[in-house]
């Protein structure tokens, strides 16, 4: 069996026979395939990263300092969260300016930096662009609220009250405040899906539309590779303004509920993923989109019918699922047989981080592994969030009066926001785990002192080493990187096991969900295995089975 430093010596000398799907200069690979269909990509929330100045707070030479890690880790881009200016009332996705970076995280001088620095190491920068909403201190905003006849005016969604002191409809803010704001200077109220402080943009307006697909170009000039698309399903509103029909039940502020029909999904959302995917497609650009749906049929409809909208809708629904064999086999079926791309994320700057979320206190760093095993390999794209290959857990406030996360401040205690999974990096068991000298903007959890890169690149076990090991796999391993999708065992209800296939290559994978022992049936036609990479298990009965210890994985090429 190969693990860790000895795995990766070896792909590196069967590199040169596969094709090159990291090369920034490849177009598509061997067969044909954008670059973006292989590539892991890797979420970086940039307060939090690395800070290069110590005043607590990440920032883009942070970055820039860490590329040799994230190429030896072995992903292929970067998705940055916003680093825009912003008056940060949602950290970063309330931006004031598209096309400029906010000084707490450095210059545009050091974006060409880091992009420079990025292309030298064969990674890729990915932009988050919110699409929704701006600032309210962008100027398109200021403009806009400063007249009722300025140029600006329709660029956001203003409208007279239902009355006195009532706005146009019962919509309400998903952060947990009303969606219409009043404005005594013009006496009409804006809408905002978000908080006050990031009002809708008007997609209906041509002269919107035209401003966000430059701000795309900006960026595309200077090197960026892509964007993941925030909150895309809210881009529209009806025009009309119905009330959207009550629904059981009250929401996490406290709020009677509501079936919100007409101001999110609706058709004209395609048009502009339409518009934006035929800039991107100007500059080989890959668009990820941020794409909450209730079954896996409804993510068919973002990538367009002609495969002219996103390339990488993400599969949020996975995070919501039972941690079992059985749900993720039937999950993973239904993705795979819906004949598009896959994309597969266990966590992001939103979502409890998945080490605390699948823990079960005794195994938490073997079900860490698992789940890198099971994501790692299938068919489709893979999305990492940073941290997550060390096991990083969440770090909750413990108080109201710690919570930074505005969502957090409304919802204390039953919500308390989104800061227990942005957290800074853990590089080292030293002072805020290697991250800052200064104050961190947010604390470092007891669990640094363990989990993080200095400590674990010195364990050839360690979760780390695991990812570093399943991704070198993923990137040269051909039936992993073209292959199909086939499960079988599937009456095993504590066992995953399938097979990717290409050619006259197969790689078998087998992923224990168990917290007992198990012992599962591998008869696959072949006349041996070799090892590829495993935690925990060991071949059994002649090789007609497979021994696995709790939350065990096995992964061998078959022979024939």
């Amino acid at each position: 069996m190969f693990t860790g430093a000895k795995l990766l010596a070896v792909l590196t000398l069967t590199a040169l026979l596969v094709p090159a799907a990291r090369s920034q200069k490849t177009e598509l690979d061997a067969e044909g395939h954008p670059w973006w269909r292989h590539a892991v990509f890797y979420e970086v929330y940039p307060r939090s990263f690395a800070d290069s100045n110590n005043d607590g707070i990440g920032d883009l030479n942070g970055i820039t300092s860490k590329l040799d890690y994230l190429q030896k880790l072995g992903v292929d881009a970067i998705w940055i969260t916003p680093c825009f200016p912003s008056p940060n009332v949602d950290f970063g996705y309330d931006v004031s300016d598209y096309e400029a970076i906010d000084p707490m995280y450095g210059t545009l001088a050091d974006f060409d930096h880091l992009s420079s620095g990025a292309k030298q190491h064969h990674i890729r920068l990915i932009l988050d662009f919110v699409v929704n909403h701006s600032s309210d201190q962008h100027k398109w905003f200021l403009d806009s609220k400063s007249s009722k006849t300025s140029a600006r005016r329709d660029w956001y969604i203003w409208r007279d009250g239902k009355g006195p002191n009532q706005p146009p409809n019962n919509w309400t803010s998903t952060f947990g405040t009303p969606a219409w704001t009043y404005d005594p200077t013009t006496k009409q109220y804006y809408y905002h899906y978000f908080y006050p402080q990031q009002p809708d943009l008007n997609w209906r307006n041509p002269a919107v539309e035209k401003a966000m697909f430059d701000v795309t170009r900006f960026w595309y000039q200077r090197g960026v590779s892509g964007f993941r698309l925030d909150a895309v399903d809210t881009l529209f509103e009806d025009p009309a303004l119905k009330d959207n029909p009550p629904a059981p039940g009250t929401d996490k502020f406290g709020r009677p509920n509501t079936n919100e029909i007409y101001n999110k999904k609706l058709p004209e959302v395609h048009t502009a993923l339409k518009g934006l995917r035929k800039v991107a497609d100007e500059y080989n650009a890959v668009l990820i989109g941020e794409t909450w749906t209730s079954d896996v049929s409804q993510l068919a409809e973002y990538y367009g019918k002609n495969n002219d909208e996103l390339q990488l809708p993400m599969d949020l629904l996975l995070n919501g699922l039972p941690f079992s064999a059985d749900d993720y086999r039937k999950h993973v079926a239904a993705l795979d047989s819906s004949g598009r791309w896959p994309v597969y994320v266990i966590t992001n700057h939103d979502i409890t981080r998945s080490y605390t979320r699948y823990a079960d206190g005794q195994h938490n760093d073997e079900i860490a592994k698992l789940m890198a095993a099971f994501y790692l390999t299938l068919r489709g794209t893979a999305i990492m969030y940073y941290g997550e290959e060390i096991g990083m857990e969440n770090n909750d406030p413990k108080s109201k009066e710690e919570v930074q996360d505005p969502e957090g401040k409304l919802g204390w205690p039953k919500e308390k926001g989104r800061d227990g999974e942005r957290t800074p990096m853990q590089w080292t068991d030293g002072r805020n785990a290697g991250f800052s000298a200064g104050k961190p903007w947010l604390p470092v959890p007891v669990s640094a002192k363990t989990h993080n890169v200095a400590t674990e690149e010195k364990d050839p076990h360690s979760i780390l080493e695991t990812y570093r090991s399943l991704l070198a796999l993923r990137h040269h391993q051909l039936a992993l990187l073209e292959g199909d999708y086939f499960s079988i065992n599937n009456d095993d209800r504590n066992v995953l096991t399938y097979l990717r296939r290409y050619k006259n290559e197969s790689v078998l994978v087998v992923l224990n969900f168990s917290s007992q022992p198990q012992q599962a049936k591998i008869d696959v036609p072949s006349t041996g295995y070799i090892s590829l990479l495993s935690s925990g298990a060991t071949l059994a009965d002649g090789y007609k089975s497979v021994h696995l210890e709790p939350f065990a994985f096995y992964i061998a090429r078959l022979q024939k």
